[in-house]
């Protein structure tokens, strides 16, 4: 076979094992090698079928199949849409001979098999998988801007009915256990270990050979109908309207495109035959490919947090290093929830308040959250209870002796900080890393009362800790480089996803996050009605509208942060002026309006009712001015990369991997443009067209659109930054 990348066995019985084993590659996927060995692969069986009793297909690798090879996908573009139709359609043809070879195929799926490693499953006739939890079994491309185009859509279709493969599968990209899987008809049968996968194959191969149902699939018997009806069936026709409404509903008007052509691939597929049906697939998955959604979405979701995961980021030559316990300060919200994560990752936690009533309340966080990993049926008792007693609540900071970690996450104050950081130094040892959990406070003040500036690093968390999957680490002047190794080990310790970045007030993400609001602020100051501001970011794809999150953050702590940054600006002689944007969080604060946690902001907060924008805003504020749509998204979106392109300028930000993951994961950048990074260099014209597009904004709109001399210089050459050698040479 083509360089050995399907093993062909034929036993004694008739029975044929394929076996997928890349030679060239860590994992199966469908590139050149894979396509020419199925295809080989296919005419022996065909030639040779007399002579089988049915085939068994598994991999050699500890995965079943990783799916498609992103990085030809990345690379199509209108000019080469008809190539990658026809060569989807080539892979498909493949796998479409072995499900009408007339015998019966069974997939033994010994690992993960996602997106491409799913449908070649598919195209079996039964399909059998280990039950092991750490198995992930799914159809994720549509979080990459794609949908499964190697059959998944019209497959799944046929097998489940419309609604279930949409909403269990193919709109969010669901990834299962294989006992999830069985559970939603996708796998037919459980084995307890891997040992038993193909014995269980070829059992069931005989145990169906003289059953020619067993070799032929449902859809190609004469009378097959689609469970659950199809478009022209009256009782499913009526309920179609509500499939778009929902999906509008689950995308919050985001213009993301690629669950609108699953849905369309599925709803038309259901009302021809299979073959037209895959076509009409193979049509959406080409569409899908040349365009930049897709281009973004790769890069952010597989390229960008492949390298991230992969320790791109961490330096080099400095040992892996396990924390055993973990010292935080302050109990509130963010301590308790970064207690709870370190705890659920098997690490021991003391957890230090100004009382041990404090540190109690904080544990008690961990105690409910694990009530409902419990109640949901994710954990048991047993485990919840393990988890718990890794939680030491005290008030007594002698107990941190021996932390190999302490993270501070008390308010945001200087002076507090810096006592808090002088009680723990007297009692931790001499290679406790230090962390401060701070949002917007230079490290680099703060490492100047710390006697070991170089072990002391910022891990900025997000709020809720046990939901939110990002932690940005900011380096100070004197951090060491192992400092941050050993920062990027903690938090991926706790399953966080870590990005670096340099110093600076507001470092990356919340001086990127301030100006999304305060944009917000500025179109009420404006006199733009506040359901179109909210609507416009919504219709943008961010998850959530900034007058909301401005709410959500609160006016006093904006006012605060604000505060901070004028002093700091005055003492470097230069004066800050306010903004109408701010003059109007001002009176806000000034009416007692100071945001949800105050029970009043922008939004009213009925008891027991959805929040509603304060009615009195448009009354005070809205002129009915009228912003044309894609300036109001520009304006949000342009506000946000043009201050990415700020902290690229200064040195906050070295690689684009953290712009774009810390954008998207950390503050609501849409996910559809790729983060903030791959939103400039991917507009249309590059990042020639995206400097020229904010020239006309500024010159619409003010001088805070206007792109700096530096980005002007970077846009001749298309990049944010300089490629390293070793990109280079590669």
């Amino acid at each position: 076979m083509s360089e050995n990348m399907i093993r062909y066995e034929r036993d004694d019985e008739g029975i044929v094992t394929l076996t997928m084993d890349d030679p060239n590659a860590g994992a199966n996927t469908m590139n050149a090698t894979y396509k020419d060995a199925m295809a080989e692969t296919v005419e022996r069986l065909e030639a040779e079928k007399d002579d089988i009793t049915g085939v068994v297909l598994t991999s050699g690798k500890k995965t079943f199949f990783a799916g498609g090879n992103l990085a030809d996908l990345q690379k199509a573009t209108r000019e080469t849409v008809g190539d990658v139709f026809a060569e989807v359609e080539l892979i498909k043809s493949q796998l479409r001979r072995l499900e009408q070879l007339g015998k019966p195929v069974v997939a033994a799926i010994n690992g993960t098999a996602l997106g491409g490693g799913l449908e070649i499953a598919l195209a079996c006739h039964h399909r059998i998988a280990v039950d092991d939890a750490k198995v992930k079994l799914g159809l994720p491309e549509v979080t990459l801007g794609l949908l499964p185009g190697g059959g998944g859509v019209t497959r799944l279709v046929r097998m489940l009915g419309i609604a279930p493969a949409l909403m269990d599968w193919l709109l969010q990209g669901q990834q299962r256990t294989p006992a999830e899987a069985h559970a939603k008809g996708v796998i037919d049968e459980l084995v307890a270990t891997r040992d038993e996968l193909v014995p269980a194959a070829k059992a069931w191969i005989l145990a169906h050979k003289d059953d020619a149902a067993a070799g032929t699939k449902a859809w190609d018997v004469k009378g097959y109908k689609i469970p659950g009806g199809t478009p022209t069936t009256p009782a499913f026709a009526a309920n179609l309207p509500a499939f778009p409404a929902n999906l509008r509903k689950q995308l919050k008007g985001s213009p993301v495109k690629s669950p609108r052509s699953i849905m369309s691939a599925a709803v038309e597929g259901a009302q021809v035959d299979f073959d037209t049906a895959s076509r009409i697939e193979s049509r959406y998955f080409a569409d899908l490919t040349a365009g930049r959604e897709s281009t973004a979405m790769i890069q952010a979701f597989f390229f960008d947090l492949q390298s991230i995961n992969s320790g791109a980021l961490r330096p080099a030559g400095v040992e892996r290093r396990a924390s055993a316990k973990v010292g935080i300060l302050g109990a509130g919200m963010m301590g308790a929830g970064i207690a709870y994560s370190a705890a659920m990752s098997g690490i021991e936690v003391v957890l230090k308040d100004v009382s041990v009533e404090g540190a109690e309340k904080g544990k008690a966080y961990s105690e409910k959250l694990l009530a409902k990993r419990v109640a949901r049926g994710k954990s048991d008792q047993a485990k919840a209870d393990e988890v718990l007693a890794r939680i030491t609540p005290t008030a007594d900071y002698a107990d941190l002796a021996g932390c190999d970690v302490v993270i501070e996450a008390v308010f945001e104050d200087y002076n507090l900080k810096k006592q808090v950081f002088a009680e723990v130094e007297a009692v931790v040892g001499p290679d406790t890393l230090l962390c401060s959990n701070t949002s917007t406070l230079p490290i680099t003040s703060l490492q100047g009362f710390s006697s070991r500036p170089q072990d002391f690093i910022g891990l900025h968390f997000f709020s809720p800790v046990d939901k939110m999957q990002l932690v940005e680490i900011i380096r100070g002047e004197q951090t060491s480089d192992e400092a941050t190794a050993r920062a990027i080990d903690i938090v991926q310790q706790i399953r966080k996803i870590p990005i670096v970045v340099g110093d600076g007030r507001g470092f990356y993400t919340s001086r990127v996050f301030g100006t999304l609001i305060d944009e917000g602020a500025q179109l009420v100051a404006e006199g733009v009605d506040p359901h179109v501001i909210e609507r416009a970011a919504t219709s943008a794809g961010f998850p959530a509208p900034p007058l909301a999150m401005l709410d959500e953050v609160s006016l006093t702590l904006t006012q605060h942060i604000r505060g901070e940054a004028a002093k700091a600006a005055k003492a470097e002689g230069r004066e800050v002026t306010r903004t109408p944007g701010e003059e109007v969080i001002d009176t806000l604060v000034e009416l007692g309006r100071k945001g949800r946690a105050a029970g009043a902001g922008l939004y009213d907060y009925p008891e027991g009712e959805p929040k509603v924008l304060w009615p009195e805003l448009r009354q005070r504020w809205s002129k009915d001015t009228e912003i044309p749509l894609r300036d109001l998204h520009d304006r949000y979106l342009f506000r946000m990369a043009l201050e990415t392109a700020a902290c690229f300028e200064s040195g906050v930000l070295t690689d684009t991997q953290s712009a774009n993951i810390g954008g998207i994961f950390g503050i609501g950048f849409p996910p559809h443009t790729g983060g903030p990074a791959t939103f400039m260099t991917n507009y249309e014209g590059g990042l020639r067209g995206f400097v020229a597009r904010a020239n006309e904004l500024a010159d619409a709109y003010g001088d805070r659109f206007r792109p700096s001399a530096w980005l002007t210089e970077r846009a001749a050459i298309g990049t944010l930054v300089d490629a390293t050698p070793e990109a280079k040479a590669s």
